[in-house]
């Protein structure tokens, strides 16, 4: 297994952004990073030499779409929770959780002050976004735009939007009498409440993996298609019967941590929904990018493919985005992010090393 740095501006955002990573998507010699405490989204570039990524850019979500939770007193914006990225028709995606949070329990908290903790449930209406922002090429690399000219199509123009901004086009508004999902809308994401970790656009169809809710044993994707904006806003397309389409994969008890595209397949990372280290997996949802309806995944259409590493408390693998191999085979490899670093990956408070794991052929 090879490792790569990744290297931040150190500013005071810095431990923030490098310990909290939570996705990444590779866009040609550039990364493109999001985290689970911030507003912002990353991109960083590949050195000359190839033996690190360096060169941090940072971009403020807010200066492209409106937040729906605004900053408080002390001028703080509520964290997004970005968990997921693609890059797709000239856009880079991005979603939040969705999920409401329990407040966590320290050690040095005293029993009154944890039971008081444990019975706090809190919700962000930032967390409620899947957002699309332009991405413009500039001789200094990509960078995002509240609008650019289609580059597919000169005479159209993009534009940043998203779901979410209005309550009224939250996703969880169209889950609330879901049979399978409605239930877990107000439960924590810890608690194996609703939590979306994964995040895959292929042509129209928009993909979200969750971490949770698990249902006795299968986790669930969400497929969208939009029809369209009103303004900033997106709209939701009918699919099948209502406006979005699930499908439920046998991940052996576990969740989903991250989703890309490879060939007609979407590699999905795998992992625990609840507050637990591991087993970590990425496996293959074979031809997963055909399905015309509804499908139940198991058997070898969801095949297993390798073990991801994971420690004690520490390196909790959230990201993973397709490069091309270090070792020059002319393939591809997977490069892998963690959130809770071990300390091994924390040489420098502006760094943290990435695994770079290879892979088999893609299916199809």
């Amino acid at each position: 297994m090879d490792t790569i740095p990744i290297r931040f501006v150190d500013g005071h955002m810095v431990l923030d952004i490098a310990e909290s990573l939570s996705t990444v998507r590779c866009d040609g010699s550039h990364l493109w990073l999001g985290g689970d405490e911030t507003v912002t989204i990353e991109r960083v570039t590949r050195s000359a030499d190839g033996d690190c990524y360096g060169g941090h850019v940072s971009f403020q979500v807010g200066d492209f779409l409106v937040l729906p939770e605004p900053a408080d007193a002390d001028g703080v914006v509520p964290e997004i929770d970005i968990e997921g990225l693609d890059l797709a028709g000239g856009y880079l995606w991005f979603t939040g959780s969705h999920a409401r949070t329990r407040k966590r329990v320290r050690p040095d908290h005293a029993t009154e002050a944890a039971l008081t903790r444990l019975a706090k449930v809190s919700n962000n209406a930032n967390r409620h976004i899947i957002g699309r922002i332009p991405v413009v090429e500039t001789p200094d690399g990509p960078v995002l735009a509240a609008s650019a000219p289609d580059p597919a199509n000169p005479g159209r123009k993009l534009s940043a939007a998203a779901l979410g901004l209005r309550k009224s086009t939250r996703l969880t508004r169209a889950l609330r009498d879901d049979p399978h999902l409605g239930p877990f809308l107000t439960i924590p994401s810890k608690d194996n409440g609703l939590d979306i970790e994964g995040l895959a656009v292929v042509g129209e169809r928009i993909y979200l993996g969750l971490r949770g809710p698990v249902l006795r044993g299968w986790a669930v994707v969400i497929e969208l298609r939009l029809a369209g904006s009103d303004g900033p806003d997106l709209l939701l397309a009918p699919l099948d019967d209502g406006p979005y389409r699930k499908h439920f994969l046998d991940l052996g008890g576990l969740g989903v941590r991250d989703m890309i595209p490879y060939g007609d397949d979407l590699l999905v990372l795998a992992g625990p929904t609840m507050d637990l280290d591991g087993p970590v997996r990425i496996h293959a949802w074979r031809g997963a990018v055909r399905a015309e309806t509804s499908v139940v995944v198991r058997g070898t259409v969801i095949e297993k493919i390798m073990d991801v590493p994971y420690g004690d408390g520490v390196d909790h693998a959230e990201g993973i985005t397709l490069i091309p191999d270090p070792g020059g085979s002319g393939g591809q490899a997977l490069l892998v992010v963690y959130d809770s670093p071990a300390p091994h990956r924390r040489r420098h408070r502006h760094e943290i090393i990435a695994d770079v794991l290879p892979l088999p052929p893609a299916a199809g």
